[in-house]
């Protein structure tokens, strides 16, 4: 018996066990089922009173129990379990007023929209609204664009902007692209209006360059795995900004930080291109840092080899004293050189003597490098005002050899140049951030300065084998069509600015008023020299030497000057519903863009600034799953700018005008897949007062070289098991390129791209892409000028092209190790 008992007691309390937990599974089963009774759903979606969704907004719910935190998602989304009671919600965020509200048990709590006031607008600060959400005066893009795209060549970047600008390249690759929008052709950026393009508040337009006014050449060092944002400004309607603004800015944000120690990205592809990316972001405490290299190499599909080679370093180091307080120091070094064919004539492609790929100057191309360290600083007060100021220095070097018109002006060496830049940039910024409470509403007066200086030593020098000392062989010193130019420039640009944006009816209407005022130097010291004396005769040998005192050959080029323009802007937001999520915008503001140094000095009383006077007014309707925005346009130019290629300078014609429509909208099916698509339509873009008379009509002279429809579409799928994948389609139509004779025009195009991306593993990729997927055949630009081919060929008017790329594939692995979460 005894020996039983031990048995008999384990029995005894396994049965004891089992009632237990019988007992206990009852016991878990009433409390969920009470509290599931005694509980319901709180959600919602954080949105602006123009019905932008906003994410990462606090939500905190307090409770008899205690306290529920949540925050909203990526599409401004919330939900979460409460008690069945009394709610106090508070919502709060980043550059958000905070405010509380109170819920009662009986009230509806599910599917709310929440409507937030920025203390400061997203345009100012990196605060982040939901790409998805339309406006007619701003866009978005955020950093997942840049992630899962393999860029095989530099220029795509731009491409991914759309926002009805189309870009289209010179040489292949490795020259500033052609910037077209809103009917004008802005040459390189800097032009007919300009697109003022910064990268982390640092202007890229560079004035009195030596291949055309605003060159956006130094985009070249930026790298796409860097970028966090984009913000696009579709118009002069910020006070912040200034020259060269006058069809919109471009504002590109780079990381401070990257979220892994280790990335590394690894592709290669057609027309033996391939690429690096290597970046190294320490986890420090109170420091976001970061260092990268970004290699790069392709021939393109040339039949006289492009040789593009890229080297581009890029760092940051950030230090937050607080979460109110920071400091940082960035860093941009690039170096590219490479070969091209210039633009083709287009006759003797159709006539099948040239290739699509083909070149008639094996020498053109270039080699430029450049610089740049920039310091940041940034205070939030206890008042609520932010006070910012950066700088920089920046060193840059270019040299750029062309041939655009073969034989034409030197039949003996051809007509080939180098155009030259070497230039030193200091700027600075600063701006004052006030947020003020004006009659109940929310409102923020904004307040700076910037200071931008430029010594440039810049130059176009006849050249044969890149050689430049053509001017000055035997048979062309007296030649003059053959010029020979150089100076030193020193421009410099003053500016102030004050722009107030109050808030009136709880949000529902928003009315904004700004002013800037631009002010320029203009100091030249230099010469051209032609082949005519100031009394008409011809130059010979002795007179060679340009800076020979009293050389009757050379035009000396000194002087000073100055101008001024204030800039006025205005913009008014009316959203009079207060769920159904439509608004209505009004916008103006008056954008300038600066004369070439050079041209102000020759022709001191011709204008210095060019002004565009820029009207929009649209609409837009933002919902969770559909966006869209129709707006109208005016623009008023006081003067168009016409570049010279032959020797590089900027020339004024008279005013011009620009209407048209633009539609965008944007469609998520379901959390995997959307659509965004947008189409700019110019109805007409002309000279006012101007006309061509003909034997039967009067005719309207009409601004060239720009198409009057771009648009673009995109099928995109997102983190749907570890893909993400777009394809993407971008159109223009055909344009003229002479404005009094409507039959020649430059041929539009439609090319559709594909990019994929699949994550294999936590910290592996495999990225795959394809450009011009069905293989179109076109010419990224085209221009009108005469050419002669040959020696002994007869000169003749033409169109001359850049072929687009053909059918492209790229491959590539991206690494990602040590995440920092």
């Amino acid at each position: 018996m005894n020996k039983l008992y031990p048995l008999s007691k384990y029995f005894l309390t396994a049965r004891y066990q089992a009632i237990f937990t019988l007992i206990f599974t009852l016991l878990i089963s009433l409390n969920l089922t009470a509290f599931a009774q005694n509980t319901r759903t709180f959600s919602g979606t954080v949105l602006t009173q123009q019905f932008e969704l906003v994410p990462n907004v606090s939500v905190e719910i307090e409770t008899f129990d205690g306290k529920i935190s949540a925050v909203t998602d990526k599409a401004g989304a919330f939900s979460l379990k409460v008690p069945a009671e009394a709610l106090s919600v508070k919502f709060s965020g980043n550059n958000i007023e905070p405010f509380t509200r109170i819920f009662s048990a009986t009230d509806k709590i599910e599917n709310l929209q929440i409507k937030v006031a920025f203390v400061v607008p997203p345009i100012s600060e990196s605060v982040v609204i939901e790409d998805d959400a339309l406006t007619p005066d701003i866009e978005r893009r955020n950093e997942s664009v840049y992630n899962n795209t393999l860029f095989g060549r530099d220029d795509q970047l731009i491409q991914t902007l759309n926002a009805g600008i189309n870009a289209g390249q010179h040489e292949g690759g490795g020259k500033s692209l052609e910037i077209r929008r809103f009917g004008f052709n802005t040459d390189h950026g800097g032009v007919n209006g300009g697109v003022k393009i910064l990268v982390d508040n640092v202007q890229q337009n560079q004035g009195t360059q030596g291949h055309g006014q605003g060159y956006l050449g130094a985009l070249k060092s930026l790298s796409p795995e860097l970028v966090e944002n984009v913000s696009i400004i579709n118009g002069p309607f910020s006070a912040a900004y200034g020259d060269f603004s006058g069809l919109g800015v471009v504002q590109i944000r780079q990381r401070e930080s990257l979220p892994n120690r280790f990335t590394a990205r690894i592709q290669g592809g057609s027309f033996n291109t391939i690429r690096g990316f290597f970046a190294y972001s320490p986890k420090i405490e109170k420091i976001d840092a970061f260092i990268a290299y970004e290699p790069s190499y392709t021939d393109g599909p040339f039949e006289s080899r492009l040789r593009y080679r890229r080297d581009n370093v890029t760092g940051n180091a950030t230090y937050k004293f607080s979460d109110k307080q920071s400091f940082g120091v960035k860093l941009n070094f690039g170096r590219n050189s490479f070969f091209s064919s210039g633009q083709i004539p287009l006759d003797l492609v159709e006539k099948g003597e040239l290739d699509r790929f083909g070149y008639i100057d094996p020498e053109n191309g270039g080699a430029v490098s450049a610089g740049t360290i920039g310091t940041y600083y940034r205070k939030e007060l206890a008042s609520g005002a932010t006070f910012k100021a950066d700088a920089f220095l920046s060193r840059s070097l270019f040299d750029l050899f062309s041939n655009f018109t073969f034989f034409a002006a030197d039949p003996l060496y051809g007509d080939e140049i180098q155009q030259h830049d070497s230039r030193l940039q200091e700027g600075a910024n600063l701006q004052y951030l006030q947020p003020y409470k004006f009659l109940g509403g929310q409102s923020l007066l904004t307040a700076g300065g910037n200071a931008h200086f430029n010594q440039i030593n810049v130059g176009l020098y006849p050249s044969t084998d890149r050689n430049p000392n053509r001017k000055f062989l035997p048979e062309n010193i007296d030649n003059p069509g053959v010029l020979y130019t150089k100076a030193d420039a020193n421009v410099n640009n003053y500016a102030a600015y004050a722009q107030n944006s109050s808030s009136f009816f709880n949000g529902h209407l928003r009315i904004d008023l700004g002013l800037r005022y631009d002010y320029f130097t203009f100091d030249v010291e230099g010469f051209e020299l032609g082949g005519v004396s100031e009394t008409g005769g011809l130059c010979n040998s002795d007179f060679v030497n340009p800076v020979a005192e009293n050389n009757p050959c050379a035009l000396i080029l000194n002087g000073k000057e100055g101008a001024g323009r204030f800039q006025p802007k205005a913009a008014v937001a009316l959203s009079p519903f207060e769920t159904f999520p439509m608004s209505f915008y009004v916008n103006y503001g008056r954008g300038i863009s600066s004369q070439d140094a050079r041209g102000v000095v020759r022709n001191p009383d011709a204008p210095k600034i060019s002004a565009t006077d820029f009207y929009q007014a649209g609409t837009s309707y933002n919902s969770r799953r559909f966006s869209a925005v129709f707006s109208s346009f005016l623009i008023d130019r006081s003067n168009e700018q016409v570049y010279i290629p032959d020797d590089g300078s900027i020339e004024f014609a008279g005013r011009t005008r620009s209407y048209g429509v633009e539609l965008r909208n944007s469609i998520r099916f379901n959390r995997y897949l959307s659509f965004n698509g947008g189409l700019t339509q110019v109805i007409k873009a002309f000279y006012p007062g101007e006309f061509t008379e003909t034997d039967n009509s009067r005719r309207r002279v009409i601004i060239d070289s720009a198409p009057k429809t771009v648009a673009n579409g995109s099928v995109v799928l997102s983190e749907m098991r570890g893909f993400n994948s777009s394809l993407n389609w971008r159109h223009i139509s055909n344009y003229r390129l002479d404005g009094e004779n409507e039959r020649i025009k430059a041929s539009g195009h439609d090319v559709v791209d594909f990019s994929l991306s699949k994550r294999l593993k936590k910290w592996v990729e495999l990225n795959f892409s394809i450009d011009n997927l069905f293989n179109k055949r076109y010419y990224e630009t085209q221009n009108y000028f005469e050419s002669r081919v040959s020696p002994n060929a007869d000169i003749a008017e033409r169109i001359h092209a850049t072929p687009g790329y053909p059918f492209t594939v790229n491959v590539g692995l991206t690494f990602r190790l040590g995440s920092k979460e």
